[in-house]
């Protein structure tokens, strides 16, 4: 590149500078010091592992997100190849149906579990017909799963869809040919080619469960989930630099686990290339 291309390449990479700068380096940067000016100071950021509440809080979130992510990778991985494979009519409508979750907002899905399985929920109407008790789990941890399975799926569908399409049906030839049973065929050759799209969705569904907050929000009666956590500190305790810290850490967790999983990927893919 010469000298005299530098201008230009400022002028193209100054609007994006400027926007990542005041959408997430300033406003990070001012979360990051008011997190360290409260009466604690820097052991506000301890918290999380010195406050029983927080730390409660930090282990039930980090549970729960994994808890989703694995559960929506072997649903969607299922449903992906089968919708990828075959041809009916009505696919085009099922797969409409299946990522329509995504139009929702995290209080609409909170509030369809609610009909789900709330106190006046369908679950509820069956099993008090049948049973005489009334189950209800839509204001628990139970609820709060259903909720993130039902925004993660979509998520995960399309990126195994889309992976799943790209697979070249000779090399599962090549290995029924040598002898290899369905399961081996699945094992050695198409989870391993689906790896990288696997990796990434999981983990953007993992980021998502750590911080959604619409879908808590609405069932939380008995849910300590880590945004609910920031959310109590900051509006019922008035502890501003105890939000703004666990904000942070919180940021930093799910930040990890896209590193881990852009770093997996890529090598994943370097050593199928």
């Amino acid at each position: 590149m010469q000298h005299r291309d530098y201008p230009k390449l400022f002028l193209l990479i100054l609007p994006a500078a400027i926007i990542f700068i005041a959408f997430f380096i300033v406003p990070m940067a001012r979360l990051a010091v008011v997190g360290a000016t409260g009466e604690n100071g820097f052991a506000a950021y301890t918290s999380i592992a010195t406050t029983p509440r927080h730390f409660g809080s930090m282990v039930a979130t980090v549970l729960l997100s994994v808890g989703v992510t694995l559960v929506a990778l072997i649903i969607s991985t299922v449903a992906g190849l089968f919708l990828v494979r075959n041809r009916f009519p009505g696919r085009e409508t099922l797969v409409s149906l299946l990522t329509f979750p995504l139009a929702f907002p995290g209080v609409v899905i909170g509030f369809l579990v609610i009909l789900l399985a709330g106190r006046q929920g369908l679950i509820g109407s069956i099993t008090k017909a049948l049973t005489g008790d009334k189950m209800v789990f839509a204001y628990s941890m139970a609820g709060l799963f259903i909720g993130y399975l039902y925004f993660s799926i979509p998520r995960v569908i399309l990126t195994v869809m889309a992976a799943a399409e790209k697979l070249d049906p000779a090399l599962e030839e090549a290995a029924r040919s040598l002898g290899a049973s369905p399961w081996r065929v699945v094992r050695d050759v198409i989870l391993p080619a689906l790896k990288p799209g696997l990796i990434a969705s999981g983990a953007i569904c993992f980021a998502t469960s750590m911080g959604a907050f619409g879908t808590a929000f609405t069932l939380a009666t008995n849910i300590d989930v880590l945004p609910m956590t920031i959310y109590t500190e900051f509006t019922l305790n008035a502890n501003i630099a105890g939000a703004a810290s666990l904000s942070i850490i919180l940021g930093l967790v799910t930040w990890a686990a896209l590193f881990i999983a852009r770093s997996l990927s890529g090598s994943t893919v370097a050593a199928s290339g």
